[in-house]
């Protein structure tokens, strides 16, 4: 039986110049030896904001959080080309850029919203034949990635002052903000790159309850939110105490009337107000509530 207080997620606001890896190693010195931890999506190293970090139990439940939306802050320069797409990287200004005008922008900027194709930075984690994009661009090798279709919600402009720009973005999985600002420069003519860049939200979790690398351990275990958290997006399947039993030994349901009438890929089995039982495949036609994820009892 495990203690309720080590599993779950914790929303850590990750500084500039700290990579994702870096964050979880230091985070580790908060929970006991042997405690699980990893992150829910890397923020590049030049990126500060929302670092979800799954605690014990909630490192099996990873991959809802990673399918989340996102918002982020971007500063955007305008007028100069960098081989890492951000301030990180060598900066190469675009001689004769103009300013382009703020109409001009803003319809550009509308063209990016929707399901696009995008192409990777080469200095990123996406994989090429095993291994990481950013391992073979450091060692000067040629990089070529794929296009990925990836979905853009909304984008807002905060502030423009030619060469600065500040937009807001909300984007779905996968979505590269540092390729966002180079389409944008390159579909201008004048080149752009990332000066800044904060996420400011993911799925329910949000910068505002994130805590600094240098918090105490006391208050890195109070603030864990129920491993519950990492399904905020699905829908609900309540169940009893004794349909849990029969679950947790993989067997199926037929719910009554707290199940829901539509049919769902996953559902999340929820006993009582907040204890997650685990990840089922709900079928509304036939009433049957398959288990697909389990989680061991906790408490």
């Amino acid at each position: 039986m495990e203690s309720s207080s080590l599993h779950g997620f914790l929303v850590v606001d990750k500084p500039g110049g700290v990579t994702s890896r870096d964050a979880v190693d230091r985070a580790q010195s908060w929970f006991p030896r042997g405690t699980r931890l990893g992150h829910t999506g890397t923020l590049d190293p030049l990126a500060t904001g929302v670092l979800v970090l799954a605690v014990g139990s909630g490192t099996r439940l990873t991959e809802f959080v990673q399918d989340m939306d996102k918002t982020y802050r971007a500063g955007i320069r305008l007028g100069a080309r960098s081989d890492t797409e951000d301030v990180d990287g060598t900066i190469t200004p675009m001689d004769g850029a103009t300013a382009p005008d703020r109409e001009v922008l803003d319809e550009l900027l509308q063209s990016f919203v929707g399901a696009i194709d995008q192409v990777p930075p080469a200095y990123s984690a996406a994989k090429i034949s095993g291994r990481r994009a950013y391992d073979l661009a450091r060692r000067g090798h040629e990089v070529t990635l794929a296009p990925r279709r990836v979905r853009v919600y909304q984008i807002d402009v905060i502030s423009y002052v030619y060469p600065k720009l500040d937009l807001e973005v909300r984007c779905g999985k996968g979505t590269y903000i540092r390729s966002l600002a180079r389409d944008l420069g390159e579909r201008l003519g004048c080149g752009g790159l990332i000066d800044s860049l904060r996420r400011t939200r993911v799925g329910p979790f949000e910068a505002s309850a994130g805590i600094g690398l240098d918090a105490l351990a006391s208050e890195a275990q109070r603030r864990l939110l129920p491993l519950i958290a990492a399904v905020a997006e699905l829908p609900n399947i309540a169940v009893t105490a004794a349909e849990t039993q029969r679950l947790r030994h993989g067997q199926c349901l037929c719910p009554g009337a707290s199940a829901s009438d539509k049919s769902a890929e996953a559902v999340a089995m929820v006993q009582g107000k907040e204890t997650l039982v685990g990840i089922g495949a709900w079928d509304a036609e036939k009433r049957i509530l398959t288990p697909v994820k389990v989680m061991p009892v906790i408490g």
